[in-house]
Formats: structure tokens, sequence, C-alpha cells
């Protein structure tokens, strides 16, 4: 299967957040653009937009970046949406998916494929475990709205490599640049799309006693759960100023070797 134009739409995860490259637009890669490097490698008229910011709650991700990613008439779609509002203290996940259907909807309606995502299970989260449910009832109706679109799922909830520590970023709330290596795997063979990525060999991981897990946890709690739950409380979003990383059709070029 080939595509033309690609348009990624959603917040940090497909913005590409934890895959960190000083040399393109806010400073990461992300599955996503790994995906349209393979595509460009192969398709000469290839256009790739990635309208994600960080931070989007669903209903701004369908506000700010529905419109422009039709204007765009792509034939792929990706598109993951409501994170950010699972991890508010309320939510009305019935009404958000309601919405994100409206959405996968619209962008079916004019023939392009479209592939969205369940949430990942956070079952062996110390501390979001508490929303495992709030999760799980997210991702059946998701799954609902992608049965009755007919859309493409990647089902993340199921993926239980993504409990290895080394495939997230320090935050621990966003994949690593291994993890968003191995997600643009995922998606290219979920859409049955030939490739070569072959994920990375991931170093050991570090031998901690309960002192030493403890102390990380607490360095964890002070420089990023601190910040994340102060933003919340003053309404500020880490997107805000950001601009989307590629507005319009691009063709990446071939990415740096290392």
């Amino acid at each position: 299967m080939s595509f033309h134009r690609y348009v990624a739409l959603g917040d940090s995860f497909t913005e590409g957040f934890g895959d960190h490259d000083a040399t393109r637009p806010n400073g990461v890669r992300g599955w996503a653009d790994r995906v349209a490097e393979v595509f460009a490698a192969r398709i000469d008229d290839f256009g790739y937009a990635n309208l994600a910011i960080r931070g989007r709650k669903l209903a701004e991700i369908v506000a700010e970046q529905l419109e422009p990613a039709l204007a765009l008439d792509p034939d792929l779609v990706t598109i993951y949406a409501g994170a950010n509002d699972i991890l508010r203290p309320k939510v009305d996940v019935d009404r958000i998916v309601e919405q994100y259907g409206e959405a996968i909807g619209r962008l079916r309606a004019t023939g392009a494929t479209v592939l969205v995502f369940t949430g990942f299970d956070l079952g062996f989260a110390p501390v979001l475990r508490h929303l495992r449910g709030r999760v799980a009832t997210y991702n059946e109706l998701v799954r609902e709205v992608a049965d009755e679109h007919g859309a493409t799922i990647v089902d993340y909830w199921r993926r239980r490599e993504y409990r290895d520590a080394r495939l997230w970023d320090v935050d621990r709330m966003h994949m690593s640049a291994a993890g968003h290596e191995r997600m643009a795997a995922i998606v290219l063979d979920v859409l049955g799309v030939r490739h070569d990525i072959s994920p990375a060999e991931l170093g050991p991981l570090p031998e901690m006693d309960r002192k030493q897990r403890r102390d990380a946890d607490l360095a964890w709690a002070r420089t990023h759960a601190a910040p994340w739950v102060q933003r919340r409380l003053r309404g500020t979003s880490s997107g805000d100023g950001l601009t989307p990383r590629y507005p319009t059709l691009t063709r990446l070029p071939a990415p740096v070797p290392g």
C-alpha cells in the first residue's frame, strides 16, 4: 500500500515529544516523521504534514487541526487524541469520544485511510495506574468508532513491550527515541507497508535497590510531575506558543545516520 499525502493530527504523542532532535521543528522527530521518511524514500510526489501540538486536549485538536487537515486533501491520516483529557481530574469520556467519532467520520468521508490508536495500559505505572479503568473505557469507545467508520487501529493497549522503561523518556509520560522508532514500525506494519525499520537493541536496565528507586521517584516528582501539576493549576500548557511542526505538505529530507 502506498500513500502520497500524509497528515498527522494530535498531541505530544504525534508531535514526537521524547524523540529529541534539535535540527527539527520544535526540537523533536517522532514516530510520524519516521513513517513519513519511509514513504518519502519510495514515492517521488510524497508530502507530509504534522499538525500535532503537545498538551492539546481532544476538543482543541478537532477545533484547530481538523479543517486544516481536510484542506490538504490527505489520502492517509493518523490521529490520536484524548490522552490529555483522561489525565484531568474530571472528564466525560463518552462526550469526548463522540467528538472524536464525528471528526473521524469527516476524515473517512474523504476516502482517506484513517489510523487511530487506543490508549496505553497504565496498569503498571505507579502514579497513574488509578486511571486504568478510565483508559479502558475510552479504548472500547474508540474501537466502536473505528468499527463504525472503517478506520484502521493500532491497539496500543495490548503492546506489552511498552512496559519496558527504556521505551520511555525521562519524564515517564512520553516515549523515548527507541519507543518512537518501535511505534513507527508498528504503524507501518498495521498499514501493510514494507519497511526496514529494525528497532535498536536496548541497553541494560540499571539495577537499583529500594532506596535508589525511591530517590529516583522523588527526583522525577520534583522535575517532571510537579511542573505538570502547576501548569494544570495555572491553566497553561506545554504547547502554549507552539505552532505545527509541518503545517503544509512537506518532503522530509533523509535522516542523518546516527
